[in-house]
């Protein structure tokens, strides 16, 4: 907030603050942005708290070492992020095109980051400071802490630990983690291995019980080898203590330190420190465009117990469900009304998904397999903390100078269907925290694609879309949901695409100006079933689009585009369906003619629900 200072970013600030060299440095590949949704200001300023001096080096000139010479020789270490996302994401788009756009960079211009970005600082760092030791984290390390494939390399990677040459790397969000490698370095200590939360190379396996995973050599050699690799780390996630995880390497072993999640106190800590909530004075012409979604959004709590088989995040902030306290919370708010800034409006009070907040499971022995607290249904273990959320958002509500609070991440629509307490969420949801626009992902409608997605099934989403058209006529609002799909994920079929289209078109009038891509990314299922063909999960093979099937699919979905109407002739003539093209009732293409009698009437708003 006003009067906090940001941490030093530049040798200036350094000299400024009148240290010779700071204990530590953290080279991120962001945009320095003092704010708890990034995670270089998250770990500098715990770091910060415990006495340590940190500097951060925000999106170094990567083309010599000469940016990591300016600044003084860190003396305990670097730590090394790619930033909040994956550089190869943040870098291309699906279709491996450089993005036009990067919303973590100054005015949101790209090519201020490089490609496999752990990578690169970790030689300029090594480079610029002898044997200093590196210390990578951030989600691009997180994911990519094992043998993994690579969907813009199409082969399977070593781990980032041995393409770095770092000393460790931290995975999920790492405050304790980057705490206890500090606390070793400063004591003296070269010894990091056993730290939770942590990956290290060793010579050999850990003495104690440990899991052995397939080699790299093995995993990069045979697909059914990487399906099973990625299966059985699964399952070690589902157990109430999972083991350490060892990955040969030729001759060396990649061990996995597992990881422990932070009880609410913690979390309140974190939460609690000080933050100027602003981008760093050095981007204040051109911005940070990230920071305006966030500003003034909180994050009630961390981890995530769904199945997406798509998504990553039960790898990194794992599957336990890590709450805030109500007070922590709240009192976040209550420091934004003090923020000239703040209009009122909180953008969000969420998570990786809004809903489970409080939620945990009440059963003290390890899962028997199933794949998620959530999918095919609820276990009978869930503890439902759906009651606690909806008094935590009327008590936002409540705050003197709060105007509105809204809900904008993910909903887990059939989560909040199976109890009271959900209904009862549901009704104020839509009756008090939308903006507008609610925003929900069923991905998909046909159940042989959300059954291989782990999504929940075609029928609950036609629930959820009644209960929000009944819900917001009661109270009287004009409110849209806005529904995510995916195109070419692994499992869909052509037909599928086109089946989806149908639905979307006929029963819904709706015509998506954004669908996502399927992206390969490291360390997820669909990303496994992407490379193998096989459901690691039943070792059953599994249909994947590439290529040209994979651009039809997605021009299906996005039927009302001029620009598709190409893919869209030979999927249908590939589908034996011509009789599709043409305007009318479930028409995706542009017919023959262009004569002005047969172009489509106007309506379409932004992929909202033709009014």
């Amino acid at each position: 907030m006003e009067g906090i200072r940001p941490l030093p970013a530049s040798p200036e600030e350094i000299a400024r603050m009148g240290w010779d060299r700071p204990d530590i440095i953290i080279v991120t590949g962001d945009a320095y942005v003092d704010h708890p949704a990034f995670g270089a200001a998250v770990i500098g300023r715990v770091l910060e708290s415990k006495g340590y001096k940190v500097a951060i080096m925000p999106q170094p000139d990567f083309r010599s070492d000469e940016a990591f010479k300016a600044f003084p020789r860190p003396r305990l270490f670097c730590g090394i992020t790619s930033g909040n996302l994956d550089s190869m994401v943040s870098n291309y788009s699906p279709s491996k095109f450089r993005r036009k756009r990067d919303g973590f960079s100054p005015g949101g211009v790209p090519g201020r980051r490089p490609d496999r970005a752990v990578v690169v600082y970790s030689n300029r760092a090594r480079s610029a400071w002898p044997g200093i030791p590196l210390v990578l984290g951030g989600i691009e390390a997180s994911m990519r802490r094992l043998a993994h494939y690579d969907y813009w390399d199409d082969s399977v990677r070593r781990s980032v630990l041995l393409d770095s040459r770092a000393d460790i790397l931290v995975y999920g969000m790492g405050e304790k983690a980057a705490e206890e490698i500090a606390a070793r370095l400063d004591a003296g200590s070269s010894d990091l291995s056993g730290i939770p939360g942590t990956a290290t190379v060793e010579k050999c396996p850990p003495d104690q019980d440990h899991l052995d995973i397939a080699s790299f050599e093995a995993v990069s050699a045979d697909k059914r080898a990487y399906a099973e690799a990625f299966a059985s780390q699964m399952r070690e996630s589902l157990r109430r203590s999972p083991r350490p995880i060892a990955q040969a390497h030729a001759n060396r072993y990649v061990v996995v330190w597992p990881q422990r999640a932070l009880g609410t106190k913690e979390l309140d800590d974190v939460a609690s420190l000080d933050y100027s909530r602003r981008w760093h004075p050095m981007y204040d012409k051109e911005g940070v465009p990230a920071l305006e979604e966030v500003l003034f959004s909180v994050t009630a709590h961390r981890g995530c117990f769904g199945s997406c088989s798509f998504c990553a995040l039960w790898a990194h902030q794992g599957r336990a469900i890590q709450s805030r306290s109500e007070g922590s919370v709240l009192h976040e708010i209550e420091g934004f009304t003090k923020d000239p800034r703040f209009k009122g409006i909180v953008h969000d009070v969420g998570g990786p998904s809004a809903n489970y907040y409080a939620s945990y499971c009440e059963s003290d022995v390890a899962c028997d397999g199933a794949r998620a607290c959530v999918w095919p249904e609820k276990c009978r273990f869930l503890h439902d903390g759906q009651e606690r959320y909806e008094q935590l958002l009327k008590k936002a509500g409540s705050i003197p100078g709060v105007r509105k609070v809204f809900v904008r991440s993910g909903l887990r629509y059939d989560y909040l269907m199976g109890s009271k307490a959900g209904m009862s969420l549901t009704r104020h949801i839509i009756s008090n925290n939308v903006s507008g626009q609610l925003k929900i992902a069923p991905e998909h409608i046909c159940e042989g694609v959300l059954s291989i997605m782990r999504k929940a099934a075609g029928a609950d989403y036609g629930r959820f879309r009644e209960l929000f058209r009944k819900f917001s006529d009661e109270c009287g609002k004009e409110q849209y949901l806005v529904s995510y799909f995916i195109s070419g994920h692994p499992g869909a079929s052509l037909e599928d695409a086109l089946e989806l289209a149908l639905y979307l078109k006929g029963l819904l009038g709706y015509a998506p100006e954004q669908v996502q891509d399927f992206t390969p990314t490291p360390g997820t299922e669909a990303t496994t079933m992407f490379h193998t063909g096989l459901d690691p999960i039943t070792m059953q093979p599994v249909h994947v689009a590439k290529g040209e099937e994979k651009q039809m699919q997605r021009a299906l979905l996005q039927w009302s585009m001029p620009q598709n109407w190409r893919l869209i002739r030979q999927a249908l003539a590939k589908l034996d369906r011509k009789d599709l093209i043409g305007y009318g009732l479930g028409c995706l293409v542009k017919p023959e003619r262009t004569d002005k009698a047969q172009r489509p009437a106007k309506g379409w708003d932004k992929g909202r629900t033709v009014k």
